[in-house]
């Protein structure tokens, strides 16, 4: 190995650890990352000449590329994931927790001269806006040039974020494919180590380790590890909130704009809300984010939310003209394609798309595509490419205060009970809402599709601590301001199923419907019917729409008996969180059975 300089940047403490980290894993060269675009184009060269990359058709898809990769790397795997917290009681039952000490002799084992014959790349990367106080500098440690260039695309990286750091702390990272080579080897297509996969956080350190898995969800460690999993751990004790939320700006044809955040499950309709083509004439959204909030408390009293990340890492199938333009827009170059199909003249397809598909496509697999051996693209397939280029993008992203929130949006995918939308009678009952969610599961996490299953805020894979004590931190989060300072919270489901197993309700950019009776509900302009449940819709937007009454009542329905068949669920659901469950909480459902029992 070369001889490692001492000064590498102008912080101390991260000369030190790149030396570190340097000598335990053993790369044959290291480069500090500067995020620059000659940086990129040189990478992107490097693993189109090793044939990792393959370069698209730049008269379809200008400055852009297709990979794949290995078939047991294409989604998270919560199994091998770790929050390594010094207490177990502290991670929580839904988390995976080792003993600290013990992990770190695992990680040690792992990581020694796993990076032979590799570089190891010096990723500095913000997230944030980068004159923001309340952004967050990361330093990644990587082997996988693939790695670099999407954390090129997903955050602020390289000198800017070096400059933001100056002498202060930043949240350091290593990350390795686990598959190092011998001397004159030459580097795998694929290169990954299943058997060994591990990705590991520390919430009192403040650190992260990931091990086997190129995966974006396990390798871009900006993403899901920092932004949520470490930072929901830093906001618990600095009292502010990082969640797994959408950020949107809608604008009335009054020119009256307000901003709303939103939780799904992953691969559940996040980005398409996000970047939503309202069918409302005169009304407008603009996107601040797709996938993560950074909430704190403003000057004002408000809650107010920043978009950590620079990017977006989304899912290819189902993305399409009609399902969301401003995404296919978006990626019209520029883009990095991973585990979709790719054309014989070297475009992208993926199922959803266009129709149906062309002849001589090659599978995500790098195979001649046959449709007896599945889908062409793995449905976990994904796009990354830079925020900037959404032609919606709302130039607030880049606003060092964030922006204030009027409404918090919570939703899953369920076939039945949950209503189309209604608001919580109050924060407590928001928070309950929150706490209350479920979902069928998606392709985004390792597993069985379509499986209902308790996902709390969206965040139960992405909560770095107890969830019991993060309902608590919600619920303090709500005494910090005035009652009437407070985002009003929502509920709403756009995947309700008729009696003979089709959507009624349409989705879509019709969900700019749902979205104005939330806009006008926070101006006191809409009414609302108090149930059992929460304020529902009396009237909802559903002008020159091909909706039956029937369909529309069943939408806004409350069944009495499958509600409390709900409740019965989450108290058994509940019981899992022990003497951490907020009595707040408790109380909420009780108060909510009593209600429907009336």
């Amino acid at each position: 190995m070369q001889n490692i300089p001492r000064q590498w940047t102008e912080n101390g403490t991260l000369n030190r650890w790149i030396d570190e980290i340097a000598s335990l894993c053993r790369p044959s060269h290291i480069h500090l990352c500067d995020g620059s675009d000659e940086e990129y184009d040189r990478l992107a060269k490097t693993l189109v000449d090793a044939g990792k990359l393959t370069l698209l058709n730049p008269a379809k898809r200008p400055h852009s590329f297709w990979c794949h990769s290995h078939p047991d790397d294409v989604a998270r795997v919560e199994e091998s994931t770790f929050i390594c917290s010094l207490r177990e009681e502290d991670s929580g039952p839904t988390n995976h927790w080792k003993e600290p000490a013990e992990m770190h002799r695992h990680l040690h084992t792992l990581f020694c001269g796993c990076m032979q014959g590799r570089t190891m790349y010096v990723v500095p990367y913000c997230m944030g806006p980068i004159s923001s106080l309340f952004s967050v500098v990361g330093v990644e440690i990587t082997d996988s040039a693939y790695v670099v260039l999407n954390m090129k695309l997903m955050t602020r990286m390289g000198k800017p974020a070096l400059e933001h750091l100056e002498g202060g702390s930043f949240v350091p990272g290593v990350h390795s494919v686990g598959v190092p080579l011998a001397e004159g080897e030459k580097d795998l297509l694929w290169p990954c180590n299943p058997q060994a996969r591990c990705i590991v956080h520390f919430p009192e350190e403040r650190s992260i380790w990931s091990y086997g898995s190129g995966y974006g969800g396990n390798a871009l460690l900006g993403k899901k590890c920092l932004a949520l999993r470490i930072a929901s751990a830093i906001g618990r004790d600095e009292g502010w909130l990082a969640e797994h939320m959408l950020i949107l700006g809608i604008t009335s044809p009054q020119g009256e704009k307000r901003y709303m955040a939103a939780a799904f499950p992953s691969a559940c309709g996040k980005t398409n809300l996000a970047m939503l083509t309202p069918s409302l004439p005169g009304w407008k959204i603009e996107c601040v984010g797709d996938d993560i909030a950074w909430i704190h408390v403003g000057r004002d009293g408000r809650l107010y939310a920043i978009n950590p990340e620079a990017g977006y890492f989304g899912v290819a199938p189902g993305t399409s003209m009609k399902t969301n333009p401003n995404a296919m827009r978006t990626i019209q170059k520029n883009t990095i394609f991973t585990n979709v199909a790719l054309t014989a003249d070297h475009d992208v397809w993926w199922e959803g798309i266009n129709g149906e598909a062309p002849e001589g496509l090659t599978s995500w697999l790098g195979e001649k595509w046959n449709p007896s051996k599945g889908a062409a693209a793995q449905p976990n397939s994904r796009f990354t490419v830079s925020a900037k280029q959404n032609p919606i993008y709302d130039t607030e992203a880049d606003n060092p205060q964030g922006v204030p929130l009027s409404a918090i949006i919570f939703g899953g995918r369920r076939n039945s009970v949950i209503p189309l939308v209604y608001e919580a009678l109050s924060w407590e009952h928001g928070v309950f809402m929150g706490a209350s969610i479920s979902s069928e599961t998606t392709a985004a996490a390792k597993g069985d599709l379509g499986k209902l299953r308790h996902d709390p805020f969206a965040m139960l894979p992405f909560c770095g601590y107890h969830m019991g004590d993060y309902f608590r931190h919600w619920l303090e989060m709500g005494q910090k301001t005035a009652p009437e300072k407070l985002p009003r919270i929502y509920t709403v489901n756009w995947f309700r199923k008729s009696s003979d197993g089709h959507y009624m309700w349409p989705g879509f950019g019709e969900n700019a419907r749902v979205l104005k009776w939330i806009f006008e509900r926070t101006a006191e302009e809409a009414p609302a019917q108090k149930t059992a449940i929460g304020y529902l819709p009396t009237e909802l937007d559903v002008s020159h729409l091909s909706l039956s009454q029937e369909h529309m009542e069943k939408l806004l329905e409350v069944d009495k008996a499958a509600w409390l068949q709900e409740t019965e669920g989450l108290a058994a659901y509940f019981k899992l969180f022990g003497q951490k469950m907020p009595e707040a909480l408790l109380g909420e459902l009780k108060e909510l059975r009593e209600r429907l029992e009336k």
